[in-house]
């Protein structure tokens, strides 16, 4: 049982106490990608050579125009796994540019690709949580593009999921809007913690989704794939990023999850929180 005052938020757990044995039902990383060279092209014309080897991806950093990130080229230790058949999701941290990590949602059938930039900020900003996410779709370069690109999707509303990440850690979910979701821990240091944050839902295939939410209280933000398709075991994969105790040190553990749906809330039709838009 968590010793922690719910009420005083200066008391919460920090992101590097919550890593020890967080990460139980992490999937095994995956070396289907050794040996590739995966180079894509976003619509601006930014484009991203990537040599995976078993445990490091060599990659290139060429922006298009409008891109105001400088080019640049790095070798990073990085995980994948492979969600479904050709569908991988890799992640890494930046050696050289240690406040942002990148989540790549590889569709090797579809020929497309999902970057998620997670970027700490240098300070805390009004009305921004600390950690921010940036999202970019790209095709592979020579690959026969097909479907329909990642995008953005409100199929998650109203359903509450239950998440258990390890045999001591559980929370549940409850995604109540496109920007919003509300968190509850059920088992763990956590316990009895909850909270609403942002968050924001992409689908990259039929019951596949990436979830990303950003914290407002532990400056701290993950990027998700979860597939939804069996929703009496939904599988999730992903990584929490942002800064340690400290609030100085950035942190990067990736981690897995199994999931089941509880409930799913049906709204009045004129009062559906899907039709409210993210930016409402």
């Amino acid at each position: 049982m968590s010793t922690m005052n719910p009420a005083d938020t200066s008391t919460w757990l920090p992101l590097d106490g919550l890593a020890p044995g967080f990460d139980a039902n992490k999937a095994p990383h995956t070396t289907a990608l050794a040996g590739r060279q995966i180079d894509v092209t976003a619509p601006n014309g930014t484009r991203i050579a990537h040599r995976f080897a078993e445990n490091k991806v060599t990659w290139t950093y060429t922006p298009g125009e409008g891109d105001p990130t400088a080019p640049a080229s790095d070798t990073d230790a990085y995980e994948a796994i492979e969600v479904d058949d050709d569908l991988f999701y890799v992640q890494f941290h930046h050696d050289y540019l240690p406040n942002e990590a990148v989540s790549l949602v590889i569709d090797l059938r579809a020929g497309r690709v999902l970057s998620i930039i997670s970027e700490i900020l240098p300070a805390l900003e009004k009305g921004r949580t600390r950690v921010q996410h940036h999202f970019g779709t790209a095709t592979i370069d020579g690959a026969t593009v097909v479907g329909h690109e990642p995008a953005p999707t409100t199929a998650l509303i109203g359903r509450r999921v239950e998440w258990v990440y390890s045999p001591v850690h559980a929370y549940e979910h409850v995604y109540l809007s496109e920007r919003w979701y509300s968190w509850q821990c059920l088992a763990g240091p956590e316990r009895g913690l909850a909270d609403t944050d942002e968050n924001s839902v992409w689908e990259v295939r039929p019951g596949i989704y990436v979830f990303a939410w950003r914290e407002k209280v532990i400056p701290c933000a993950s990027v998700t794939i979860a597939d939804h398709r069996d929703v009496s075991r939904i599988r999730s994969h992903g990584v929490l990023f942002g800064l340690d105790e400290s609030g100085e040190v950035p942190t990067h553990f990736t981690f897995g999850a199994w999931g089941r749906l509880i409930s799913v809330t049906h709204h009045t039709p004129e009062l559906e929180p899907a039709s409210f838009g993210a930016g409402a």
